[in-house]
């Protein structure tokens, strides 16, 4: 070899190996309902009007009020991961 060139190095890449077990895929995408960013909205508006009560109490009286069914609002809230960190939900 003369001064200016190096050696080659030659690396095989193996293809990636399918993993045996079981991977948790994520749940499939809440639809968003419109009134959604509404419930939110509702929900900021009575907590800077009332100090007595917690953000999940007054979370639960604005769903059931606009008769939105809990379990889908919090499902397309947890695919929210900002919106849970402002509101104050998210456990630190």
């Amino acid at each position: 070899m003369s001064g200016r060139q190096r050696a080659k190095t030659v690396v095989r890449l193996e293809e990636a190996r399918q993993s045996t077990t079981l991977q948790t895929q994520p749940a499939p995408p809440v639809e968003p309902d419109p009134l959604y960013g509404v419930v939110l909205l509702k929900t900021a508006l009575e907590l800077k009007r009332r100090q007595d009560g917690t953000v999940e109490e007054i979370l639960r009286g604005v769903l059931a009020r606009m008769r939105i069914p809990e379990a889908e609002f919090r499902a397309w809230l947890e695919q929210q991961g900002g919106l849970l960190q402002a509101l104050g939900m998210r456990e630190r």
